[in-house]
C-alpha cells in the first residue's frame, strides 16, 4: 500500500494541519491502493500564504528565467513519463500503453507548446498608431486555485500549471482525490526542477473541503477549474463573495455530424473517438448525427467497430479501454444504459453489467444507441462512459438544430468532403470547437467551450492569457 499523506507547501512536504485518510481505490481491481489525506481549512490557508508570499518576487521576474525553469521543468519530466503512466494507470484507469502514450504524452506536449508561446508573448505592446504613449501590459492575475480533474491528470495540471507559471501567477493545486499520485509526482517534479518556494503549492482534498476552502479564499485571486457543470456551478456562487476571476472548462454532449458523402472510415473513426479513455472526455463525440440516407449503414458499421472494442485490465498492455473511474460512476453509466433501453432507444451494442469475463472491477461494456431521440435522458445528459448515442436526419438545418439541442457546447465535429458545407456548419454550431474529417486541432490551438461547458480558454496564447490581467497605461515616454 502506498501512502502518500503530506502536501507540498512552500517548497517541502509537510504533513496535513487538518488531514482525514482517504483511500485511492484501483478501478481494475477494486481495492485501495493508496493512502493519501484529504486537506481542510489550516491546510489551504497555509498554501495561499506560501503562495501569496511568493507572488511579489515571481511576477517580477522576467519572462525569460521563468521560461528557463520551464524547461528545466520539461527536462524532469521526460525522466518520470514510466512513474507517471504507472500511477495513472493505477488510480483512474487508463490502460497503461494508453496512459504512456496519451495521458503523459499530453503533458510534455503542452509543457512544450507554452515555452514557445511565451517566448513570443509581448507583455508590454503599444495601444495602436493613433496613441503613441499609450501602452497594454499584461501582469500576472496574482493568487490562483488550479482545481483539475481525474479523466486526464496531466493534460489539465500542465494546461493549468505551466500557463499560470509563465505568466507569473503563483498557485495552489488541489487535484482530484480519485488521482492524486500522478500529481503529487509532478510536485516532485517542480521541486527538482528549481522552482522557487510557494510558486507552487498542492493541497489533496475533495471538493467539499479544499475545493469550497480555496474558492472562497479572500487571497485567492482566480480559480481555474476543470470538471463537471454541477461542481462549476457550485464554484462560480461559492466566488462571488470575493470577486475573484472564475474559468471553468465544464461538460460537453458533443454532436458527431456525419453527411452522406462522408468518407468511408467516418463513423469508425467517431465510435473509436467515443470509446477512447472509456469514455470518459468532455469533448467526446458522444451523439452520432447521421444523413438518413447513410443511417441504417452506419448504426450496422458502429455497432461492429463496437463489438471489436475490447475491455481490460489497466496494467496489462496492448490496446483495449479499461474501467471507468470508480464505483459511483459505473453506477451512473449503469443506470442511463438501463434508462436509454426503458425510454425506448434501440440497442444495438453493449448494454447493461460488466463484459463477459470481467466480474470484478468498474467495466463497462461498449454501448451503442440507435434511434435516440432529442427527448430522451441519454441525449440529454453527459454519460461520461463509453456509451454513444445515434440518431437520423435528413437536412443540414435540421443536422444544425440537432447538434445545437442540448445546454452543452464544447466541442462538436462534421465529417463530409464539400468544403463549404462544413465550413457552413463550422460557424453554425455553437461550441468552442468544432473538428472535421478527423482532422485534430493544432498544437496551441485554445480549448474550452460556450454555455454550460463553461468559459475562458485553455492553450496556446489563450491560455496564457487568461492568467493575466490587462493594464492601460497612458502618457509612456516617447521611443
Amino acid at each position: 500500500m502506498i501512502e502518500k499523506r503530506k502536501f507540498y507547501i512552500d517548497g517541502q512536504w509537510v504533513a496535513p494541519l487538518n488531514g482525514t485518510d482517504h483511500s485511492v481505490i484501483d478501478p481494475s481491481t477494486e481495492e485501495p491502493c493508496a493512502v493519501i489525506s484529504l486537506g481542510g481549512q489550516p491546510d489551504v490557508d497555509a498554501a495561499v500564504s506560501a503562495a501569496k508570499g511568493a507572488f511579489a518576487d515571481w511576477s517580477a521576474r522576467p519572462m525569460e528565467e521563468r521560461i528557463a525553469l520551464i524547461e528545466k521543468l520539461a527536462d524532469v519530466y521526460k525522466t518520470r513519463t514510466e512513474e507517471l503512466a504507472q500511477a495513472i494507470s493505477m488510480e483512474m484507469g487508463a490502460p497503461i500503453d494508453m496512459a504512456r502514450t496519451q495521458q503523459v504524452g499530453a503533458g510534455i506536449a503542452h509543457i512544450k507548446t507554452f515555452i514557445h508561446t511565451a517566448r513570443n508573448f509581448e507583455q508590454i505592446r503599444p495601444l495602436g498608431d493613433h496613441a503613441p504613449n499609450d501602452r497594454i501590459i499584461y501582469e500576472a492575475a496574482g493568487v490562483c486555485g488550479l482545481i483539475t480533474p481525474w479523466n486526464w491528470p496531466m493534460n489539465q495540471i500542465t494546461l493549468k500549471v505551466i500557463a499560470a507559471m509563465a505568466a507569473g501567477c503563483t498557485m495552489v493545486l488541489k487535484p482530484s482525490e480519485e488521482s492524486p499520485l500522478s500529481a503529487m509526482v509532478f510536485a516532485d517534479m517542480i521541486h527538482d526542477a528549481g522552482i522557487p518556494a510557494g510558486v507552487f503549492n498542492l493541497v489533496n482534498g475533495d471538493g467539499a473541503g479544499v475545493g469550497t476552502a480555496l474558492t472562497a479564499h479572500p487571497d485567492i485571486d482566480m480559480i481555474s477549474f476543470t470538471g463537471s457543470t454541477r461542481a462549476g456551478i457550485a464554484i462560480q456562487k461559492n466566488a462571488a463573495d470575493t470577486l475573484k476571476r472564475v474559468h471553468q472548462e465544464l461538460g460537453g454532449k458533443g454532436a458527431n455530424v456525419v453527411f452522406a458523402d462522408a468518407d468511408e472510415k467516418a463513423v469508425k473513426r467517431g465510435v473509436m473517438h467515443m470509446m477512447n479513455n472509456t469514455g470518459q472526455s468532455c469533448n467526446a463525440p458522444s451523439r452520432m448525427l447521421v444523413e438518413r440516407s447513410r443511417y441504417e449503414q452506419a448504426v450496422e458499421e458502429a455497432a461492429a467497430t463496437a463489438n471489436m472494442v475490447t475491455v481490460g485490465n489497466s496494467h496489462e498492455e496492448g490496446r483495449h479501454i479499461g474501467p471507468v473511474v470508480n464505483e459511483t460512476q459505473f453506477n451512473k453509466i449503469q443506470g442511463l444504459i438501463q434508462k436509454g433501453i426503458d425510454e425506448g432507444a434501440r440497442l444495438v451494442a453493449g448494454g447493461p453489467g460488466r463484459p463477459d469475463g470481467l466480474n470484478r472491477g468498474f467495466f463497462v461494456r461498449p454501448t451503442i444507441f440507435a434511434d435516440v431521440t432529442p427527448d430522451m435522458t441519454i441525449w440529454r445528459e453527459e454519460i461520461f462512459g463509453p456509451v454513444l448515442c445515434m440518431t437520423p436526419f435528413d437536412t443540414e438545418d435540421e443536422a444544425i438544430a440537432l447538434a445545437n439541442d442540448t445546454v452543452y457546447g464544447l466541442t462538436n465535429y462534421v465529417q463530409s468532403v464539400d468544403d463549404s458545407r462544413r465550413i457552413r456548419m463550422a460557424r453554425a454550431l455553437r461550441s468552442g470547437m468544432v473538428e472535421m474529417n478527423g482532422q485534430p486541432r493544432g498544437a496551441g490551438a485554445p480549448f474550452g467551450g460556450v454555455k454550460q461547458s463553461g468559459n475562458g480558454r485553455e492553450g496556446g496564447k489563450w491560455g496564457l492569457e487568461d492568467f493575466f490581467e490587462v493594464k492601460a497605461v497612458s502618457g509612456w515616454p516617447a521611443e
